[in-house]
């Protein structure tokens, strides 16, 4: 069946997930005359970007043939409320997995993800949807990982660390293991680059340093 496999941002981010795309779904658009684009809110400024075609969110939602989503783009609630209307519209989403992620088994993934070159999960860890694991970084055994979370590059996420829905942890951030408890990062909280995280983080805070320090409360998003 031809799909049309659209990348929703052709920002930074998703220039470098567009690749990864065209690798995986290379048999299919070959086989089957399936085709790679990019999705953007409102008209395209440009119709190619690197060379792949750019359409709008409203021709995306409105073709005829199988439509399939990934979201490239930073802002968790944005991806949130796109992951929903493309759901609400009939379309599916899709996960990407560059070929350099290293997956050491039991391990459950949620619908969107995309794992970015030399991730690594290593044993049990759970998941979100739509979440995004930057190039270089990992998380490790018995780790529970929210809905639309985002790992910067280079984040170190070592064992029994919860972190909720929405949160941002930046580059370089190292997360201590979580013993006898889990660490827990609370929804919405920023956890800014460089960061070493050795106790649990508020919901909607931002902190910083080595160790991490609590620099601001942030505005939770209106629902």
């Amino acid at each position: 069946m031809k799909t049309t496999y659209g990348i929703i941002g052709c920002g930074g981010f998703g220039r470098e997930v567009a690749p990864l795309v065209q690798l995986e779904r290379s048999r299919d658009c070959t086989e089957n005359g399936s085709r790679v684009v990019f999705v953007t809110e409102g008209q395209p400024s440009d119709p190619t970007v690197n060379g792949v075609p750019v359409i709008s969110l409203d021709q995306f939602l409105n073709l005829g043939d199988n439509r399939r989503f990934t979201i490239a783009i930073a802002d968790s609630h944005a991806r949130e409320r796109l992951a929903n209307t493309c759901l609400v519209a009939g379309a599916e989403s899709f996960s990407v997995t560059a070929p350099t992620v290293r997956d050491l088994g039991n391990n459950k993934i949620g619908e969107g993800a995309i794992l970015c070159d030399f991730s690594m999960l290593t044993s049990n860890a759970t998941i979100g949807k739509f979440v995004h694991l930057n190039i270089y970084s990992y998380i490790a055994h018995d780790c529970v990982v929210g809905d639309y979370v985002t790992f910067a590059p280079g984040v170190k996420c070592n064992g029994h660390v919860i972190i909720e829905d929405h949160a941002y942890i930046g580059t370089g951030v190292v997360i201590r293991h979580g013993s006898p408890k889990p660490i827990r990062i609370g929804k919405g909280a920023i956890v800014g680059m460089g960061a070493v995280i050795t106790k649990d983080v508020e919901p909607y805070t931002l902190v910083v340093g080595n160790p991490a320090k609590i620099v601001r409360k942030l505005e939770q998003p209106v629902s």
